[in-house]
């Protein structure tokens, strides 16, 4: 199984790559059109902002490749927010993959913004990719847009209000969540979708 991390320029690239080698895979990190068209699973990781995420996208000329790939592709953190419709972070239209709008955090007393730290998880949705997480998962996170529960939402978690922890969308999946960062619960995600 070929496995390759879409090269975008996320911070957190590295640690993807170390989640996966931990389960015994090694994932080529790429931005070649071929490559990433070839590969059986293809994640998108990221952290940062949306519009120069998806600006480096359209340098590589990767928008078109990733709108059309059929096999399973798991976007993270920022990742995920990309594959949605438009992201009020920077008033972006971004892939269109998955049918979800992504929303500033609304600022409140007690609660900070940017969303930092360990939270509960909860599947909505029966899905392989939700298989075998507890029903209060905990998972780590760290952003400060938020995509909305809707028809998209597998899981979900609370901050001031109910948002998607993970999305799916066809052959298109999200977790906002860092997996590499969230132990058990990330590594049984990360299984999940290797075994999808």
């Amino acid at each position: 199984m070929s496995v390759v991390l879409v090269d975008a320029g996320g911070t957190n690239i590295g640690s993807v790559r170390y989640a996966l080698q931990r389960l015994g895979v090694d994932a080529a990190l790429t931005s070649d059109a071929d490559v990433i068209r070839a590969a059986d699973k293809v994640i998108l990781p990221g952290v940062g902002a949306a519009a120069p995420g998806m600006a480096r996208l359209r340098e590589l000329g990767l928008i078109d490749v990733m709108r059309g790939l059929s096999q399973p592709v798991l976007g993270v953190c920022l990742g995920m927010q990309l594959l949605c419709a438009h992201s009020e972070e920077g008033d972006v239209d971004c892939l269109g993959l998955i049918p979800a709008p992504v929303e500033l955090f609304a600022a409140a007393p007690g609660r900070r913004v940017p969303h930092m730290g360990w939270n509960q998880v909860q599947a909505v949705a029966s899905h392989p990719l939700t298989e075998g997480l507890e029903q209060s998962a905990w998972a780590y996170f760290v952003h400060s847009y938020a995509v909305p529960v809707g028809p998209w939402t597998l899981a979900r978690s609370e901050y001031g209000g109910p948002f998607s922890a993970m999305v799916q969308s066809g052959n298109f999946f999200g977790a906002q969540f860092h997996p590499e960062r969230s132990s058990e619960t990330g590594a049984r995600l990360l299984k999940n979708f290797l075994t999808l």
